[in-house]
């Protein structure tokens, strides 16, 4: 029970430690790795710039990335994240408010589910706008980010990072954060490829569908040319 209890202390003690590379993050919230640097620098005021090769981000800061990365995708303009992540980030005394928070939004504006600021009871039905102060809001929204899955309505325990039809997921307490598909590393099932093995016979070793290799394998980047004879 004891060491139970310490192993489960113990992914959470990760979430904070640098483990991805500025590179890495860009790869997989696709975007470019300027990016990540000026919205680092952006929102902890380090000049990460520097040596950029050497910074790392933590799971937390990995999924601030993605869900910026998400909304921006969604036409929600910059400076209204900037804008909610200040008000979290100082109302809430909130360190990662993206990756602790769950978001809504119409496609230009933030909502966040006032029930989470206030508890059910006062919040239920209504929605703040994080990027005017916290104004409240009535109307109907549609969509929230798909792509996240929380723990307990708040923090984000895993991102499905292919997208939300995709077997790629990152989940902090499986593998250290690596990306993975029915738990196994997508870097393991690549090298496996690499070292000339077939899906099928990947997907038979690991007891897993050979759509999940074929998934896994187009997540680390090869290409669809290579894979045509089992796509089919």
């Amino acid at each position: 029970m004891v060491a139970a209890l310490n192993s489960q202390e113990a992914w959470r003690r990760r979430l904070v430690l640098p483990h991805y590379q500025v590179q890495e993050a860009a790869r997989y919230a696709q975007i470019d790795p300027d990016t990540v640097v000026r919205w680092q620098k952006g929102a902890t005021g380090e000049a990460i710039a520097q040596r950029r090769r050497r910074v790392a981000l933590s799971y937390m800061q990995l999924i601030e990335l993605a869900v910026v990365a998400a909304l921006r995708k969604e036409g929600v303009p910059l400076y209204r994240i900037r804008d909610a992540r200040q008000y979290f980030a100082k109302t809430l005394q909130s360190e990662f408010p993206f990756a602790e928070y769950r978001f809504k939004t119409d496609g230009r504006r933030l909502f966040n589910d006032y029930a989470e600021i206030v508890g059910p009871k006062k919040g239920r039905g209504k929605l703040i706008r994080p990027d005017q102060e916290g104004q409240l809001a009535f109307e109907p929204i549609i969509g929230r980010l798909k792509e996240f899955d929380y723990e307990n309505r708040r923090r984000v325990i895993r991102w499905h990072v292919a997208g939300e039809k995709s077997p790629v997921m990152i989940d902090p307490r499986i593998s250290f954060g690596a990306p993975i598909v029915k738990g196994i590393p997508t870097w393991t099932i690549k090298g496996r490829w690499e070292s000339g093995e077939t899906p099928d016979e990947i997907a038979q070793d690991f007891n897993i569908r050979k759509t999940d290799v074929l998934d896994a394998l187009l997540f680390e980047g090869i290409e669809r040319d290579e894979l045509r004879k089992w796509l089919n």
